[in-house]
């Protein structure tokens, strides 16, 4: 399924074919999600006692919009969402016209070929005037690019290239964050075959990668929320591609830390080894969902990604172990507040 989801275009803004993905996963296990007018999911599963615990991912990713038809045909790009340039030189990427085509092409910098400029291409700073989409079509004018259906606006999505490495690790792009949406999808199945002991929420966004994810949607009767995206692993950082983080702060400051305790006891009981991080450059769909007013603690887990906002990389291990730290939570029947032993 996260293959699957991988595959599907999705940057932020443009995430229809993603959500539909998800939406028809879901009704092939009986689940009708509702959607908000934002064009977020939710879902439930209905516990045997008392309390609500909703979890927050994100099914958008970065991508980019076509912001000028250069002369030459090939286009100017503005960036959705926050990574370096560098890291999508010479990707490829689907072009998605108003007319519902999907024209390839490959990010290029206008120095590219160090046979033509030596020296000038390694001095090259990458940023948004020196990079342009180089388009499979026959066009050397900006005329010939309009005539294929191409225009301002347009959303350009970044191959995600997914490989599955027999050792168990997993490649691509995007795993920021729909690998919290496949995780997702499979505590569903777990969840309906042993109901949780409170109500369990799953809220996937659209905007979370330009700040506003989960600003709205969030189920009213909430009494925590968990944002579940990825652990950054790097120089620094304790998280690890084997293991799931509690993140207990970043850009937007400490998460709580009654119900941080509260994930960390219940990674003990499942006999998992939590890492705790903290990520001075990140932000969550829960930061967003805070700053919108939102009236519940919120907390941040997910699953060790190498090279973020790059050509990521995870394990199944930390896959695994944030589902069963969010099963072990919700199996715990402690509600909101409730004393840590």
């Amino acid at each position: 399924m996260l293959v699957r989801l991988l595959e599907t275009p999705s940057p932020t803004g443009f995430t229809e074919q993603a959500v539909a993905l998800v939406a028809a996963e879901l009704e092939a296990l009986g689940i009708t999600p509702a959607r908000t007018r934002k064009g977020a999911l939710t879902w439930e599963v209905p516990g045997t006692g008392e309390g609500h615990v909703t979890f927050s991912g994100h099914v958008d990713t970065l991508g980019a919009m076509v912001k000028a038809i250069k002369p030459s045909g090939r286009l100017l790009l503005s960036a959705l969402g926050g990574y370096d340039w560098a890291t999508v030189e010479g990707e490829d990427v689907l072009v998605h016209t108003q007319e519902g085509r999907a024209i390839t092409g490959t990010v290029v910098n206008v120095r590219q070929s160090t046979h033509v400029h030596g020296p000038a291409l390694r001095e090259l700073r990458r940023e948004p005037s020196v990079m342009e989409v180089r388009l499979d079509e026959d066009t050397r004018s900006a005329s010939e690019t309009r005539n294929l259906g191409i225009g301002v606006g347009d959303f350009v999505s970044f191959d995600a290239r997914p490989r599955v490495t027999p050792a168990g690790y997993i490649k691509a792009r995007h795993l920021d964050n729909k690998a919290a949406v496949a995780v997702f999808l499979g505590v569903t199945r777990e969840l309906l075959g042993a109901p949780p002991a409170r109500t369990v929420a799953f809220h996937v966004t659209t905007y979370e990668e330009v700040g506003h994810g989960a600003a709205t949607g969030i189920p009213a009767h909430t009494d925590e929320l968990v944002a579940v995206d990825m652990a950054a692993v790097g120089e620094g950082q304790t998280s690890s591609e084997h293991h799931v983080t509690l993140c207990v702060a970043d850009s937007g400051g400490p998460y709580d830390h009654a119900l941080g305790n509260r994930l960390r006891a219940a990674a003990r009981r499942a006999g998992l080894e939590l890492r705790i991080d903290l990520y001075p450059y990140y932000a969550s769909d829960g930061t967003a969902a805070w700053r919108a007013g939102g009236d519940y603690p919120v907390a941040l887990i997910g699953p060790g990604v190498d090279a973020s906002h790059a050509y990521e990389r995870t394990h199944t291990d930390a896959l695994e172990a944030t589902a069963t730290l969010i099963l072990a939570h919700v199996r715990a029947g402690e509600r909101s507040g409730a004393p840590e032993a």
